[in-house]
């Protein structure tokens, strides 16, 4: 039984991503928002387009301002007003200024900004009582970006901001990895779904709508394929369904040693390579994962999650969202989010096996700190998972961590 950490070393290996000459589309700005960017965009214009002002002021020649005090201003003649979004139409010449607005095109002659606060206008003419810095308020043409230097890198989840720098660089098509597409399926004889009457001994199959969530969040494309019975035959021909239809299968329920888990054998009778059946981690020991080998030599991965709703969800934050994530083409940052806090209760665990407690993370004071979440810390308890947002991480042989001391927190970026 491998650890936590050698788990996830060893599914981050068996991740081919999608291929960026293959697994690609063109999108417009407005459905680019976390997709990930297939290839480096280059831009071919500099930023700042042309020089500009910064500010509302004059723009003039720094030449005529060297005998320029407040208690010898000087007077120059306004030879026209410049707002953004205008060319100018005149050479600012000795003893002269144009009026101009933020953001708009500094006229030729021109060479430093005087903000209109250090001004006294009256008609054509304007008194200055102060000298700024020579090529004051002026952003120079290509001061933040010069064209065909790269802008954006491959492998990035695009966000406002950078769709931002994509439309400034007049980008409106922008090439991103296609959504992996991942088929979702539960294995058991008492699942129904929401809409059905609960009969005694049933249990709603709430694991489908999780991580149906959790894959659509993480960026891929849940597809869902409802409930399997335990019947060996049926289960075959589902996991033959969602390999036929999907980059990434996640199956839950099954993997355990129980007399009606069927799933690992089955997979083998597929042809898969089984290459983990459990973790050293609570909730969650039980977690297969096996690889298939598909027509283009590719590797298809897949989760068997355990059924426990609770474990499922926690074995997906650890262990499948990092994968999902390598997959979809994201260049970096594919394990989960750990951060260093203090937790406001006592935690404990038998100390056999790294055990999560689910709870809530807040930055108070620059401190992150942990909060369990009311009720019971059972893997049985489904109720308490609502609004929690962080996972305390107790490692292998510590059974208690006292309130107010550092505790490791797994932040669900979700």
């Amino acid at each position: 039984m491998l650890s936590a950490q050698e788990a996830e070393t060893l599914i981050l290996n068996l991740v081919q991503p999608l291929d960026a000459q293959q697994d690609w589309e063109q999108v417009s700005l407005t459905a680019a928002n976390g997709r990930i960017l297939a290839a480096p965009v280059t831009g071919n214009q500099d930023f700042p387009y042309w020089d500009n002002s910064a500010m509302d002021g004059y723009a003039v020649r720094y030449a005529d301002l060297v005998d320029c005090s407040p208690e010898k201003p000087i007077t120059l003649e306004i030879i026209e007003e410049i707002p953004a979004g205008m060319q100018p139409q005149k050479t600012v010449q000795t003893g002269q200024a144009s009026r101009i607005l933020t953001g708009a095109m500094l006229p030729q002659g021109a060479d430093t900004i005087v903000m209109q606060e250090e001004t006294q206008r009256e008609g054509d003419r304007v008194t200055l009582f102060a000298v700024p810095k020579p090529q004051a308020f002026v952003r120079h043409r290509g001061q933040f970006y010069q064209a065909g230097n790269p802008l954006l890198a491959a492998g990035i989840r695009l966000a406002a901001a950078d769709i931002a720098v994509l439309a400034t660089a007049q980008c409106p098509q922008v090439p991103v990895y296609r959504r992996p597409k991942v088929a979702i399926l539960s294995t058991g004889d008492e699942l129904v779904t929401p809409d059905q009457p609960l009969q005694p001994g049933q249990i709603v199959d709430s694991n489908q709508y999780a991580l149906a969530v959790l894959v659509e969040v993480t960026g891929a494309e849940p597809i869902l394929l409802g409930s399997v019975p335990d019947q060996p035959d049926q289960i075959k021909q589902a996991i033959r369904q969602a390999i036929n239809s999907a980059d990434m299968v996640l199956s839950s329920g099954g993997v355990s040693v129980g007399d009606y888990d069927y799933v690992d054998r089955i997979l083998a009778e597929l042809g898969a390579e089984i290459h983990l059946r459990a973790v050293a981690v609570k909730p969650g020991k039980p977690l297969t994962v096996a690889t298939f080998s598909t027509t283009n030599q590719a590797t298809q991965l897949y989760f068997g999650l355990p059924g426990n709703p609770v474990s499922a969800l926690v074995t997906f934050w650890r262990f499948v969202q990092p994968a999902l994530r390598k997959l979809s083409g994201l260049a970096s940052d594919w394990p989960p989010m750990f951060v260093q806090g203090r937790t406001t209760q006592d935690l404990r665990s038998d100390g056999k096996r790294e055990s999560y407690l689910w709870g809530q993370v807040r930055l108070v004071q620059g401190e992150f700190q942990f909060q369990l979440a009311g009720g019971a810390q059972n893997s049985g308890n489904l109720i308490n998972l609502a609004q929690i947002n962080g996972l305390a991480v107790l490692p292998i042989g510590t059974t208690q961590i006292s309130a107010g001391d550092s505790v490791q927190i797994l932040w669900l970026q979700t």
